[in-house]
């Protein structure tokens, strides 16, 4: 469990929350419960992707997250634009470590923006900097 200090700065870095095991734990428990969780899902599998050495792997977990989360009626489809879903498919041809960067950014950006200063609000981030 963090400290009250350590979670105080969650409030103005998501980057540190999502690095925060505790942190990032708590906050797919928060977007669970309002039915959001496929941003931070996303951004996780990502995460992972960039860490996939092997050519091969990197191509099946680009399917998967394509197939999972970018897709048209995809089944956690996040919310991405026209631009960013074309930009994406088009790395998708020759996967690399940065085929979903943009659309990465893009929904850090909209987490950031939306999701974070909801969980700020929430019992459960209250608790944690008493």
């Amino acid at each position: 469990r963090p400290s009250p200090e350590e979670a105080l700065q969650w409030r103005d870095s998501l980057e540190k929350l999502l690095q925060n095991p505790y942190g990032l734990a708590g906050f797919l428990s928060f977007l669970r419960s309002e039915f959001s969780e496929e941003n931070a899902e996303f951004w996780v599998a990502c995460e992972d992707y960039k860490k996939t050495k092997s050519p091969v792997k990197m191509t099946e977990k680009a399917k998967k997250i394509y197939e999972e989360f970018i897709q048209t009626e995809a089944p956690k489809e996040v919310n991405i634009d026209h631009f960013t879903k074309a930009v994406t498919m088009k790395n998708l041809v020759e996967p690399s470590p940065t085929s979903f960067d943009v659309a990465q950014k893009r929904i850090f950006a909209l987490m950031e923006k939306d999701s974070l200063p909801r969980f700020v609000r929430s019992e459960f981030y209250q608790e944690l900097i008493k």
